[in-house]
């Protein structure tokens, strides 16, 4: 009798099941081709909207409220993740039983925060993310940073806290760029003035 094998793609696709019934928790709307590394984890207290072809890289914990947009690429250890998750102030209680961000009456920091990674973005390596930014589109953040603060669009940031190092592209880039991806040219970039760059080396960076 013929043994039947299963195809390294059926096999792959399989695996991205299995992943997704595990690592996509409830809360969570994910749009189609997302691919999801080993171990990877996606939840939210309340909502989570992640686009379509999305790459999210081996081990990653995704553990916010918001939503991470078309074409996003997170390398492998990448968190995104509360920066009030746990009520610290509250007086009398040990912090593994404080009142929690998904608690329904929690009144602590944070409630409501969210967090939004635009288009085309890339994190790098082991970079962390604390709710409440916003990475604009088509903005890299270098490995082993943190973000603590909003990311311009097509802006390079690295380092802890994560500082502007660089730009992606030209403005006449960015214009051919959107042209070819999106089929028009978005217009939430303003023209791009050089602020001081940090001493953080971008070539830092890891891909996924």
């Amino acid at each position: 009798m013929k043994r039947k094998v299963m195809s390294s793609s059926t096999l792959s696709q399989l695996w991205q099941w299995l992943y997704r019934r595990y690592g996509v928790r409830k809360k969570v709307i994910v749009g189609p081709g997302l691919y999801l590394g080993l171990g990877a984890v996606l939840f939210a207290p309340r909502r989570l909207v992640v686009g379509r072809d999305v790459y999210i890289g081996r081990f990653c914990t995704i553990a916010c409220d918001g939503e991470i947009g078309d074409y996003v690429m997170l390398a492998d250890n990448v968190g995104v993740v509360g920066r009030y998750d746990h009520d610290h102030q509250c007086v009398g209680r040990p912090i593994r039983h404080a009142p929690w961000v998904g608690d329904p009456d929690y009144r602590g920091a944070g409630k409501g925060m969210r967090t939004v990674i635009g288009d085309d973005v890339w994190i790098g390596f082991g970079a962390v993310v604390l709710s409440g930014v916003t990475i604009g589109r088509g903005a890299i953040v270098a490995a082993g940073s943190v973000v603590i603060s909003d990311v311009q669009p097509y802006e390079i940031v690295a380092g802890n806290p994560a500082r502007h190092v660089g730009r992606r592209f030209t403005d006449a880039d960015i214009t051919v760029h959107e042209l070819a991806v999106y089929g028009r040219v978005r217009s939430d970039v303003a023209p791009y003035s050089v602020p001081p760059v940090a001493s953080a080396e971008p070539s830092a960076m890891q891909s996924q």
